[in-house]
């Protein structure tokens, strides 16, 4: 026993003096825990041979004593440490703010001398409910203007904002907050639509909130994709498209006639003459008010492709009239010719036979 009170009485000792006398235990530097989380103070450099007895300080309160046949945790510290005497690591739970501060462990070897070394913990408060507010109206391009603002709770030391996974920086229309907690974007162009990311950070926890922008524009760019110049009795597509957010609806026009067709293609089943002209597509979108047209002119030529089955059908049909109309016509007349020729004769047979007159002799 007395044995154990001379080393708890050098260990005091060194554990207020070590420093004087040399820190030979090295630490890696300052320890960073979160409020309810855990650390772990472990020397980079532990003595390689036996002790005699190790203690943990924290201030002038001891929190571990080991000697070589028992170890004692402070009543305060129960329930709340663990101590490896292979590493002489410590760990401490459930971190309170008051946790803060600086320990020292102190260790005698039992080839005599002693080693001590100290480092500090800082505990904080651990970052939670971290969220992002941003604009409830709709986002036109050039118009509006888009104002993001954060909110969180914890111990904060740095804030980080990034879009689509790439930092977020200041410009001409992106301005950030003296406290970096809120960005404006005036006015908004449609590459700022995107996943918008902002972190609170401290040295022992972290947090991240999201918020998507979708900027609306157009439409723009109409364009029309079809022939321009078709055969008789072929089947005809337009397609129409547009750059536009949201994707823009469709209205077209032939010769300036509405068509009723609102789909972005306009199709024909079979040309003829009258489909001849110029088409216009009018694309709209419904969140910019605005719209954009493009025109096409499509000509319808005779001749050169196939015909469908029904004008092959139609051109016989008119071939076989035309035919038998000129056999009628023709029997017509080979009969009409017959009873006329049967008249003169039927006419010179029924007239008296004219009495013959002598030729007169002087």
């Amino acid at each position: 026993m007395m044995v154990s009170d001379s080393l708890y009485c050098t260990l005091w000792m060194l554990s207020f003096f070590g420093q004087y006398l040399g820190e030979d235990l090295q630490f890696s530097g300052l320890a960073n825990g979160a409020v309810g989380g855990s650390v772990v103070f472990a020397p980079d450099n532990p003595p390689s041979t036996s002790n005699d007895a190790v203690q943990w300080h924290f201030g002038t309160a001891i929190i571990v004593t080991a000697l070589s046949d028992s170890t004692t945790v402070a009543s305060a510290y129960r329930d709340r440490v663990s101590f490896d005497r292979n590493t002489l690591a410590l760990e401490l739970w459930n971190l309170r703010l008051e946790d803060s501060g600086i320990y020292r462990l102190t260790v005698l070897p039992s080839a005599g001398g002693q080693f001590t070394g100290e480092t500090s913990l800082q505990v904080l408060e651990k970052i939670t409910n971290v969220r992002l507010i941003g604009p409830e109206d709709l986002l036109i391009e050039g118009e509006s203007s888009a104002n993001i603002s954060s909110e969180g709770t914890g111990s904060i030391t740095s804030v980080q904002w990034m879009k689509d996974n790439s930092p977020l920086s200041p410009s001409n229309s992106i301005i950030f907050s003296s406290d970096n907690r809120s960005v404006s974007i005036s006015p908004v162009q449609r590459s700022d639509s995107g996943e918008y990311q902002c972190t609170y950070r401290n040295p022992a926890s972290s947090e991240t909130a999201n918020l998507s922008l979708i900027i609306n524009y157009g439409p723009e760019d109409v364009s029309i994709e079809g022939e321009d110049v078709v055969d008789l009795g072929v089947r005809v597509s337009l397609s129409c498209s547009a750059n536009s957010e949201p994707a823009a609806s469709f209205s077209w026009t032939f010769n300036r006639t509405d068509t009723n067709v609102t789909t972005d293609t306009f199709t024909i089943d079979e040309t003829d003459f009258t489909h001849s002209g110029d088409y216009i597509c009018t694309a709209w979108n419904n969140v910019t008010k605005r719209n954009a047209s493009q025109q096409h002119a499509l000509l319808v030529k005779g001749g050169g492709g196939g015909l469908s089955s029904g004008a092959i059908a139609g051109i016989v049909i008119g071939v076989l009239v035309a035919v038998a109309g000129i056999c009628g016509l023709i029997v017509y007349l080979i009969k009409s010719k017959k009873i006329k020729a049967n008249s003169c004769n039927k006419m010179s047979l029924s007239l008296p036979p004219q009495p013959k007159t002598k030729p007169s002799t002087k």
